[in-house]
Parts: structure tokens; sequence; C-alpha cells
């Protein structure tokens, strides 16, 4: 027998204060009631529900099983009405957010897209290379690049790794050399991704095990396309996505060095709160971003 249609016999018999009332509001028998809810209790092993000839009311322990019931029920109601709206065109509005390189130079033309594909949705895109709280903020996807976050409230889809490589202008390796081995990079002007420190490191894997080279330089930044175009004017050497510098890299001019040194990959996230999975536009935009993000940056 049907577990959820006795908890819902259960509860519309504590809220209509009857067997007779809660089967005319389900269409069924008194008797088909009475029996999904003794069942219930025969399978609990309590007593739910004080009987007599006049009402019929809840014991302590039947009270607190229907709040969470109530609960049970309501959220089987909500996943079930967001299954079916999986098949309906996604309305409102989308919150985005992304890291501004990646937004401007790859996500921009897939909103585009998936708007043409989904006229009646509409996409507030917000892009910063600031790490947010998606939740607090109230964006419906937060895109990153970066180590996956672990936490309770959000789901993580990792799209995939993004190859990151180092790379300077041609006029800037003529000049000073290029760097065979990764203890090289301390007599190189390096080109950091983040905020100034007093000691910075790039991490390394090659032929002969891993290395944590330190490394200094004029310029430092948050955004990648400022350390690009830094090193395209042969500033230094730079450390960035590839989904940045392929471009540069296929038209020389930016080279990539150390080729047989290896940084650690960083991920293309889609993270989104808990409680958001089966909404309808989310599910559409979260599948179409991954098709074509791991045919074009990873």
């Amino acid at each position: 027998m049907d577990k959820f249609e006795s908890l819902r016999a259960f509860t519309q018999v504590v809220d209509a204060g009857g067997f007779a009332a809660a089967a005319r509001q389900m269409g069924l028998t008194r008797s088909a009631v009475n029996k999904l809810v003794m069942n219930l209790e025969d399978q609990l092993g309590v007593q739910l529900l004080h009987r007599t000839t006049r009402k019929v009311t809840p014991t302590n322990t039947g009270l607190a099983f229907y709040e969470r019931c109530i609960t049970i029920l309501a959220d089987l109601e909500e996943a079930e009405l967001a299954v079916t709206r999986l098949h309906e065109e996604p309305k409102g509005t989308l919150r985005i957010n992304a890291p501004m390189s990646f937004g401007t130079l790859h996500l921009a033309p897939l909103v585009a897209d998936f708007l043409v594909q989904y006229p009646d949705l509409k996409i507030e895109l917000a892009l910063s290379d600031r790490i947010i709280d998606p939740i607090e903020e109230g964006f419906d996807i937060t895109v990153r690049i970066a180590q996956p976050p672990v936490s309770p409230s959000l789901i993580v889809h990792e799209l995939g790794e993004v190859p990151m490589v180092i790379c300077a202008s041609p006029s800037y390796l003529e000049k000073h050399g290029s760097p065979m081995h990764p203890q090289d990079l301390r007599n190189h002007a390096c080109l950091h991704y983040g905020h100034i420190a007093s000691t910075s490191y790039w991490q390394l894997t090659g032929p002969d095990g891993e290395h944590q080279a330190k490394i200094n330089g004029p310029l430092c930044s948050n955004n990648g396309e400022v350390l690009r175009d830094a090193a395209i004017e042969g500033l230094g050497l730079t450390l960035l996505p590839k989904f940045i510098v392929g471009e540069d890299i296929k038209h020389k001019t930016l080279l990539p060095v150390l080729k047989d040194y290896r940084p650690p990959g960083m991920s293309i996230c889609i993270l989104y709160p808990v409680n958001r999975h089966l909404s309808a536009k989310i599910m559409l935009f979260t599948e179409f971003l991954g098709q074509r993000v791991r045919s074009t940056c990873v």
C-alpha cells in the first residue's frame, strides 16, 4: 500500500476532525480512509489518533508526526510540480554571477544563444572577480573557476578542468631568455594573479617532481585580461587559463614556456542553492552551459 497515500489520509483526518469528512474530501469511502490510517499505525507501531463516537483527535505522538507529515507532503507536492515544469518553457528572470574575463570572453555569447532558444526568459548577468556568497546576494546560478567549494547549502556541478599556461611575449623572451626549469622563474618578471604579497609562488609538476617556484614581478591583478595585455606588452611571464590566452598563443603574440611543467588545473563550476535544484530555468541553463563549455574551454 502507498505510504504517501496513508500519510495523506492521516493528515486529512486530523485537518477534517473525522474520518467521514476526510473521506468526502479525498473521494474515498470512510472504511478506506480508516484502513489507510490503521495500516500506518501498524507500520509505525504507535497510536496516532484518539477515536471516539463524536470526534477524532491526534495523540501527542500523532500531533508531532502530523507536523512532520505536513512538511513531507508539501515537499513532495513541490517536487512533483517542479518536475512537471521542467518540460515547460522557462519564464521569469535568471540571475547569474560569473568571473569578469570568462564572462566577457565566453559566457556573454552563450547567454545570447540561450535567450534566443528561450525568448520568454530574462537574464541578469553580473560579472565580478570577487568571491561572493550566492545565497546572500540572491543569485540563481554562480559560475566559478577555482577549486570546487564544499557547502551544504549549495549544489556544485563541475564542468571540467581548465588548462593553465605559462606564457610570455616573443619580445620578452628574446630579451630575457626562456626559463628551462621552475627555479629559473626567480630570475624573471612574473605577472601574478591575485593581490600583492610579500611572497608568491607558482605550483608546477614536471618529470622531476613537484616544484613551488618563488615569483616576483611588476604587476599583479585579480583580472586575467589585465595580465594577458601586460604580458603581450612584454612586461613579463604570466600564468593564466587557456581560455584567456588561447587565441594569443594561436597567433603567436604569446608563446608558452616550461611546457614540461604543468600547473594545477582549475575547475569550471556551476553553483546553485540546494532548494533550487528542480527549477526549470536553472536546470536548462546548467545543461546548456555544460555542453557548450566542455566543447570550447576544457
